[in-house]
C-alpha cells in the first residue's frame, strides 16, 4: 500500500496523547495504547484523543523507562483495521512510513527508508530511518509497506538532517507478553534490575528487588502539581464546571469550548494572563455594521474587550498575573465563556459574519 492508503486504513489506530508537559502520539495494539515512557511524562493518568475517541482521560498502566515505552488503557471499539507487529524485522533499504502528530500537526505520515536495520545505542537496538519525524511524533508507529508495525517511533537526533530511531517491533512483543504475565496494573520496569514491579509493592520510591531509586515511581506518586498563578487559573475554571484536566494544553494554557465559541487561556512568561475567544471572520458585506456593534459592545462590556485582528473578530480578557483574584477572575472568565457563544451566533446569524473552521481535535 501506499503512504495515503496505510494513513487511510490504520487512521483509527493513531492516538494523541496530551499531558501537561507536552504531546505525543500512540497507537492501538490488543486492548493496549503503545507509546514512548517519556511521552506520558511520569503521570499515571493522560488525555488521549482519536478520530474515534473524544478526548478523554486515560490510565498508563506500564511504565517502562528502560526501553522507554508506556502502555495506556482506555475505553475504546474493536477496530474494523487493527494494526499487528510485525513478525518480521526490518532491513536495510526497506520503505517505511511514520504516522503521529508533530508540533499537533494531526495525522502526519512521512515516508523513509531504513538507514540501518539495527543501530545499537545505549545497548538496545534501533531502527535508524530518514523519514522526517520531529517533537509529537515520539511514540508513535514506524509501519512497513504492508501497514505492519515494525517499529516505536522514539527519538531523533537534534539539529540533524532527518536522523531518526524507532524501538524495534521485537521489544514491544516481548514488553506486552511479560506485562500480561505480570495480569495485574500500574506496573514499573525497573531500569537496573529489569524486574516488572507493582507499584503498590513500591516504597519510598526504592525498587524492592534492587533496592535502586525508582525516579518514574517518584513521578507518578507526586503527580502534576500547579504552584501560583496557574494553581489560581485552574482553581477558577473548576469553579466554572469546566474539567481542567480535559482542558489543559500545557502548564500554562487551556482551552474551554463554548456552543460554537471557542475560549483560549494562555499565561505567558511575562506575567500576563490572556482568555481569547477567536469568533467568526468578517464577510465582504456588512462591515461597517459589524464594527459599529463590536464598538458600540465594548462601551456597554467590564473585563471584556473586542478586537478585530487581520479578518477574524476576538473577544478577549486580559490581566496581570500580580492582579488575578479568584473573585474577579472567576467573574471575568464566566461572562468570557457565556458570552463568546453569544456573540459568535449574533455576529453569524445577524451580521453574516464567516463561522470558523476547525481542524479535528488535537
Amino acid at each position: 500500500m501506499n503512504t495515503q492508503a496505510l494513513l487511510d486504513t490504520y487512521i483509527d489506530n493513531i492516538i494523541q496523547i496530551m499531558t501537561p508537559y507536552g504531546s505525543g502520539t500512540g497507537f492501538i495494539i490488543g486492548d493496549l495504547i503503545i507509546t514512548n515512557s517519556h511521552v506520558v511524562g511520569g503521570l499515571k493518568e493522560v488525555v488521549i484523543s482519536s478520530k474515534q475517541i473524544k478526548r478523554t482521560i486515560a490510565q498508563v498502566v506500564y511504565d517502562d523507562p528502560d526501553y522507554d515505552l508506556a502502555f495506556i488503557r482506555s475505553d475504546f471499539v474493536v477496530l474494523k483495521n487493527p494494526l499487528l507487529l510485525s513478525s518480521n524485522s526490518a532491513k536495510d533499504g526497506d520503505t517505511t512510513i511514520a504516522i503521529g502528530h508533530p508540533y499537533g500537526l494531526n495525522y502526519t505520515a512521512t515516508e523513509g527508508i531504513v538507514s540501518k536495520a539495527s543501530r545499537l545505542y545505549e545497548d538496545l537496538e534501533y531502527i535508524q530511518i530518514d523519514a522526517a519525524i520531529n517533537p509529537g511524533n515520539s511514540g508513535g508507529p514506524l509501519l512497513n509497506v504492508n501497514g505492519e508495525v515494525i517499529g516505536v517511533n522514539t527519538f531523533i537526533i537534534q539539529n540533524a538532517n532527518n536522523l531518526g530511531f524507532a524501538l524495534p517491533h521485537f521489544y514491544v512483543d516481548e514488553t506486552i507478553k511479560n506485562f500480561k504475565e505480570v495480569n495485574d496494573i500500574n506496573i514499573i520496569k525497573c531500569p537496573s534490575c529489569k524486574n516488572l514491579i507493582k507499584e503498590k509493592e513500591i516504597k519510598n520510591d526504592y525498587c524492592p528487588e534492587c533496592g535502586i531509586k525508582l525516579e518514574v515511581a517518584r513521578q507518578r506518586r507526586k503527580g502534576y502539581n500547579p504552584t501560583g498563578a496557574t494553581k489560581l487559573l485552574e482553581e477558577i475554571l473548576s469553579s466554572l464546571d469546566v474539567n481542567v484536566t480535559l482542558s489543559r494544553r500545557s502548564q500554562a494554557s487551556w482551552r474551554v469550548d463554548q456552543g460554537s465559541a471557542r475560549v483560549e487561556i494562555n499565561y505567558y512568561e511575562n506575567g500576563i494572563i490572556i482568555g481569547d475567544s477567536k469568533l467568526c471572520r468578517i464577510p465582504q458585506e456588512n462591515i461597517e455594521k459589524i464594527y459599529d456593534y463590536v464598538l458600540s459592545e465594548n462601551e456597554k462590556r467590564t473585563y471584556l474587550q473586542f478586537s478585530i485582528n487581520e479578518n477574524s473578530i476576538y473577544l478577549s480578557y486580559l490581566i496581570v498575573d500580580s492582579s488575578l483574584t479568584f473573585d474577579e477572575g472567576k467573574k471575568a472568565l464566566q461572562r468570557l465563556f457565556k458570552l463568546s457563544d453569544k456573540y459568535d451566533d449574533i455576529l453569524i446569524n445577524k451580521f453574516k459574519a464567516i463561522k470558523l473552521k476547525r481542524d479535528e481535535e488535537d
